[in-house]
């Protein structure tokens, strides 16, 4: 069946909604009229996607930036910065071109991937798109972004984690070419998270455990103190506010929310239901520790170049454990950490028994244990007998 190509927004239908339902007139109205434009530019996606093969040309991620001065029509938008040119006296034109090179050099350097396409793709922000347009949006060749309604949301390119998920659909579209719905969709949507909360990490320079794994939380009710769209560490607790109420996004399979197929339906709730493979994706990083990108981001950059369009989770967590077996031994921390993490979401690794052992639980009675705790205590058992051997070989070489 023939489907249409999605364009990749940030802000999901579910809180455009709840926009629709605000006291305010402006922001019910901004609301709208992003939702209008939105579904506008889908059908436009559709057409450009027949040919932006034949039109894209390689320029080395070259960054450009264009200012749409609030209108809709990019080929009108005025050119205001290029790789050779100044920094602009416009916020949001040097946040673009920040952010997009960040997210390119985050790229090329950790994964040696030559821009979003692996082939020199040229980099085009737009920024000031439309009036009070609360997204941004990668439509297969460029970058739009919105200014917000000033109240709800802020500048659009305010947000590093918000662009590099962005750029990331186009190296999701690049590679495994996920489809857009249901579970590859949700997918998806979580690669764009995981590598767009990784390249504020990399940029940041920040341990796994350092980190605070939320997404948008620059630009979204700034207002509102410590809240975000989305949250890989605790999926369903992003925010929770009477504009929006609570964040509805699961984190294991027991609350997966089925929804139809439909754009108002989040295209069977791929910005939902992408709180499962964040959980697992945070899960993993934290029990591999350390820089998340040099571990559970290679392991998950790997899993999505083997994925093909019709993945779903259950796929992507075998190759996830494939891969690190692959890239750290077969067997090792890496891979003990990405089988732990997905059991954490209810996911068992196909082919992996799902070992039971017997342990004292809190109440001091003997109660079941799964496997991955059981891994994970023994770990913790087998780290503290190394450390004690290694201080007693410490002692015995001081004292001869």
């Amino acid at each position: 069946m023939s489907r249409t190509r999605p364009i990749n927004c940030i802000i999901p239908p579910y809180i455009l909604d709840k926009l629709l339902e605000s006291p305010d007139r402006d922001v019910r109205q901004a609301a709208l009229d992003t939702m209008l434009t939105t579904a506008r530019l889908r059908g436009e996606r559709t057409v450009r996607a027949s040919f932006a093969g034949a039109i894209a040309t390689p320029g080395d991620g070259r960054r450009t930036i264009f200012d749409c001065d609030e209108g809709v029509t990019l080929p009108r938008a005025t050119l205001v910065r290029t790789e050779d040119g100044p920094e602009s006296a416009d916020t949001a034109v040097d946040q673009a071109f920040e952010g997009l090179g960040l997210t390119r050099d985050f790229y090329r350097q950790v994964f040696q991937r030559d821009s979003i396409d692996d082939q020199g793709m040229r980099l085009d922000g737009y920024v000031h798109f439309d009036v009070r347009f609360n997204n941004a949006f990668w439509d297969g060749q460029q970058m739009i972004f919105g200014d917000g309604d000033g109240t709800e949301f802020s500048n659009l390119a305010g947000s590093l984690d918000v662009i590099g998920h962005e750029l990331t659909h186009g190296v999701t579209e690049n590679t495994a070419g996920l489809e857009y719905h249901n579970q590859s969709g949700a997918l998806n949507e979580s690669m764009s998270d995981v590598f767009g909360s990784l390249v504020k990490q990399w940029s940041l320079k920040q341990k796994a455990e350092e980190a605070d794994w939320k997404i948008g939380a620059e630009v979204w009710t700034p207002g509102i103190a410590g809240d975000a769209l989305r949250s890989l560490k605790e999926p369903g607790h992003a925010y929770d506010n009477p504009q929006f109420g609570k964040d509805p996004q699961p984190d294991r399979m027991g609350k997966f929310i089925h929804l139809p197929d439909t754009p108002r339906g989040d295209s069977g709730g791929v910005h939902l239901n992408s709180g499962i493979p964040n959980k697992a994706f945070y899960l993993a990083a934290v029990g591999i520790g350390g820089f998340a990108w040099e571990g559970a981001g290679h392991i998950w950059y790997e899993a999505l170049r083997a994925s093909s369009a019709d993945t779903n989770f259950q796929d992507f967590a075998d190759t996830t454990h494939q891969k690190a077996g692959d890239l750290f031994g077969a067997g090792s921390p890496e891979q003990a950490a990405v089988l732990a993490a997905w059991a954490g979401v209810e996911i068992q690794i196909s082919g992996v028994p799902k070992a039971r052992t017997f342990a004292v639980n809190g109440n001091g009675r003997v109660g079941r244990e799964d496997g991955i705790a059981a891994l994970s205590r023994q770990l913790g058992e087998l780290n503290a007998k190394v450390a004690a051997l290694a201080k007693d070989l410490a002692t015995i070489r001081t004292n001869r």
